[in-house]
């Protein structure tokens, strides 16, 4: 059995593009435009504390108290990106795939709460959707299909074609966590 990343790793893996355009956009100020563009879009999906944790830092802080109120993924966030500034080997790798272990239950929550209206939901994984398709390959196929999991589309060959290894994984462990969801 292939040992499974700790949740730092995790976090990391499934987050490594924002952080290297935080870090970026710092570096190369000409960036911060989308940047701010990408923290508007986050904040509206949920997440106000990273965004005004990272604002700080886009503003010179570097302070511990920036973090003072965030859960432990947005702490993780910020210090992969005050590390990153510090030290860019630090940055996690761009093409580190996440676990579809572990994504999997996140994702069939979401499927399933957009499904029954949930608001917030739906505005979460419209935003992981996007990301999904701006990351390319399997992940972009993916979040093409995120709109027909929502709408009840269960048939496993139609949602895994053109996909990789990787993604036919991930595709069908969300498929049997929504199955979990919704027993027949």
């Amino acid at each position: 059995m292939a040992q499974l990343p700790t949740a730092v790793e995790q976090v990391l893996r499934v987050h490594a593009g924002f952080i290297h355009a935080v870090v970026n956009a710092l570096r190369d100020r000409s960036q911060l435009p989308d940047l701010m563009k990408q923290l508007e879009a986050a904040e509206q999906a949920g997440w106000p504390h990273l965004v005004g944790a990272i604002r700080h830092v886009i503003n010179g802080r570097r302070d511990p108290s920036i973090k003072l109120g965030l859960d432990d993924e947005d702490t993780i966030l910020i210090d992969a990106i005050l590390l990153g500034i510090d030290n860019p080997a630090t940055l996690p790798p761009l093409n580190a795939q996440p676990d579809g272990s572990s994504a999997a239950p996140g994702l069939a929550s979401l499927i399933d709460a957009s499904a029954r209206g949930d608001a917030q939901a739906m505005a979460v994984l419209a935003n992981m959707a996007e990301q999904m398709v701006r990351a390319g390959g399997d992940m972009a196929l993916l979040g093409g299909r995120m709109r027909r999991l929502v709408n009840g589309e269960r048939d496993t060959e139609q949602l895994i074609a053109g996909m990789g290894g990787l993604g036919r994984e991930l595709v069908i462990s969300v498929l049997d966590e929504l199955a979990k969801l919704r027993p027949q």
